[in-house]
């Protein structure tokens, strides 16, 4: 008879999530987690079956959550181009915390991983395909409204945004001047007009 998990997942997920956070998935060890969850290794072994598979659900709480944070305050902007100021927004927010010198998970990820693992590079290209979408959409409605030029069509204005957010996302591991990333907010957006 298989022994039934006895502990809470979501709060595991949320502790090991912090790890990879930290120090990455190649650095991260088996002890790390064991130490992070205070799990012994069979548990988490029967559980994920092997740090990779807990990497990717941790990978995937990591983005539901970025995402619900994010829908929620797509909802409370008034017109496209305030929604993708917004985007940056919640960036410049998360590179503001005294303890935020880590970068976002995914962006790390990408850095780390992308093209080493299929599993991970798979994820990875379905979060960008999601994001392009999503900036794309914003792009076409703010064109509509006359407040995004069309100089560039949506699908290449998406495209430059996505870089830049990545971009933004990496230099604001080494800049947490609120002031300087505003600026470069603000440039990027000032294309747009």
């Amino acid at each position: 008879m298989p022994k039934v998990e006895t502990f809470d997942k979501d709060l595991i997920i949320a502790q090991v999530t912090e790890v990879f956070h930290d120090k990455g998935f190649n650095a991260t060890s088996m002890q790390d987690i064991v130490d992070a969850t205070g799990l012994n290794r069979s548990s988490i072994y029967n559980s994920f079956e092997n740090k990779h598979n807990l990497f990717l659900e941790c990978l995937k709480n990591y983005k539901s959550k970025c995402n619900t944070i994010l829908s929620e305050k797509l909802n409370q902007t008034k017109n496209a181009l305030e929604s993708i100021g917004l985007i940056f927004d919640i960036y410049i927010a998360e590179m503001s915390k005294e303890e935020q010198d880590k970068g976002c998970l995914l962006v790390n990820c990408a850095s780390e991983m992308a093209n080493h693992d299929i599993s991970i590079t798979n994820f990875l290209q379905k979060n960008q395909n999601d994001m392009l979408s999503l900036l794309e959409g914003l792009v076409k409605k703010g064109q509509e409204n006359n407040l995004i030029n069309t100089k560039r069509d949506a699908t290449n204005y998406a495209l430059y945004l996505y870089s830049n957010m990545q971009g933004f996302r990496m230099t604001g591991i080494l800049i947490s001047d609120t002031s300087k990333l505003e600026s470069i907010k603000n440039t990027i957006i000032q294309t747009l007009q």
